[in-house]
């Protein structure tokens, strides 16, 4: 398991980059994939510039739509830590459970029909292009 470093051990770098972070989401914690990306620093303030620029910035998609993508793409990616922190994000922003499972039948169907695509190297037809 990766080292997570504490804001109390962070050197002043890291701490800024965590004092950024709390101070854009209104929150006095920290979360383990910044602790984990703070081993090493340029990655984590690229990464963290990075999500606020896409994830906090004002844009066309709302915020819940963000979240629900988020959501969806780490599902297909199989990544647990990301499916939660995301999921809780949208329950913030409105998501239901309901909505999570229509989410979720959306993410199963894209993911059956695009290896259904694939296997048979289906081409695309003139008029999508």
């Amino acid at each position: 398991m990766t080292h997570l470093i504490e804001y109390q051990d962070a050197s002043p770098e890291i701490r800024a980059v965590y004092d950024d972070i709390m101070a854009t989401r209104k929150t006095d914690y920290i979360n383990n994939l910044w602790k984990a990306l703070a081993n090493h620093p340029p990655t984590l303030r690229k990464t963290w510039e990075h999500v606020k620029s896409i994830m906090g910035e004002p844009g066309l998609i709302d915020p819940l739509t963000r979240e629900l993508i988020y959501i969806a793409v780490s599902v297909t990616n199989n990544c647990q830590y990301c499916i939660g922190t995301h999921s809780a994000a949208a329950r913030d922003k409105g998501m239901t459970d309901a909505m999570f499972g229509e989410l979720l039948a959306i993410v199963g169907l894209a993911n059956e029909t695009n290896r259904l695509a694939n296997g048979y190297n289906v081409p695309l037809d003139d008029r999508y292009r």
